[in-house]
């Protein structure tokens, strides 16, 4: 048994791209493999692109869905050893051992506090429900990684950019809210174990875990590290050193069009949603440079290819 937590899972990444380019051209081509069998989905945070594709590539290979709102389940405790004297009426250990005897494929999608930075990377939700499961867990965006958009961004880049060493930058964007790191992180992750080396550009003081930035490299300067790309990946994150704070939102690093005239016709991609004239201006979001749709669209090819490996015991 295997989950799909983090770019590490895959045994063969290479196989796993090239089973989502074959799924794609034809998505429903093994609705046998999964009749009979049965994908939870828990959400303990709002989705759209993830539960509809998620949803959907389970369907295509013939399994049954259910998709469940925690916020309409109580509270679960996932601290070992405590007394549940307050608001937490169920521990993990009895929901996964519960739910593992309904399901074949458990998929979860948490959201870090922005409080504790130290049980936010500690991953509590996901590696407790793991601990406790006998049944395959997917990742669908945990406190700090989000392989399932990591996955389709790859996809994307493969398609889009038809060199073997395109440059590749992430650049963060000005946002109102504080937001986490998990999509920048698993960005990072994954396209380091698929051997690219990214330019990450933000203000001082938004460096990402380092844990993440093995194989790549800082640029401070926004418009430098912009030089050339052939990949722009747009994404705002709070800084480590304020954790869920809002240190920055200043306009003069928001995604324009002319900014990604001064590439290299750089494909520009966002894990959506995304703020208009915020983080990226519609001259941009509406330009040749945009990959979004199309990278939206790849977060179900890519589901799709975890979940076959799972049922087949590839992955």
């Amino acid at each position: 048994m295997n989950h799909f937590y983090s770019a590490a899972s895959p045994t063969n990444l290479n196989e796993l791209v090239q089973t989502a380019i074959r799924l794609k051209k034809n998505p429903t081509q093994h609705m046998d493999l999964g009749k009979g069998k049965l994908m939870v989905l828990l959400f303990f945070n709002a989705s759209l692109r993830t539960k509809l594709s998620t949803q959907k590539a389970a369907m295509n290979l013939g399994m049954q869905v259910i998709s469940m709102d925690m916020k309409d389940s109580w509270a679960w405790e996932f601290e070992d050893g405590v007394t549940m004297r307050f608001d937490k009426a169920e521990h993990v250990k009895e929901a996964a051992n519960v739910i593992c005897r309904y399901a074949d494929i458990i998929a979860i999608r948490s959201f870090p506090s922005l409080t504790d930075k130290e049980t936010d990377y500690s991953d509590q939700v996901i590696n407790n429900f793991m601990k406790y499961s006998t049944k395959p867990v997917v990742n669908l965006e945990s406190a700090i990684r989000h392989p399932l958009q990591s996955f389709a961004d790859l996809l994307t880049i493969r398609e889009k950019v038809q060199k073997p060493n395109p440059k590749i930058v992430l650049s963060w964007a000005p946002h109102p809210k504080a937001l986490p790191q998990a999509v920048s992180n698993s960005f990072l992750e994954w396209m380091h174990r698929a051997g690219h080396n990214v330019t990450v550009t933000h203000p001082q003081g938004y460096e990402l875990h380092p844990e993440f930035m093995t194989g790549h490299t800082v640029e401070y300067e926004q418009e430098k590290a912009f030089a050339e790309a052939d990949v722009v990946y747009v994404k705002n994150w709070s800084p480590l050193s304020q954790y869920g704070k809002v240190a920055n939102q200043s306009e003069e690093w928001m995604i324009t069009k002319a900014k990604l005239d001064k590439t290299n016709h750089a494909k520009l991609m966002h894990c959506l949603p995304v703020r208009r004239n915020v983080v990226i201006a519609d001259d941009a979001m509406d330009s040749e440079h945009s990959a979004i749709y199309d990278l939206a669209e790849n977060r179900l090819h890519t589901a799709q290819a975890v979940i076959y490996s799972i049922l087949k015991g590839e992955l």
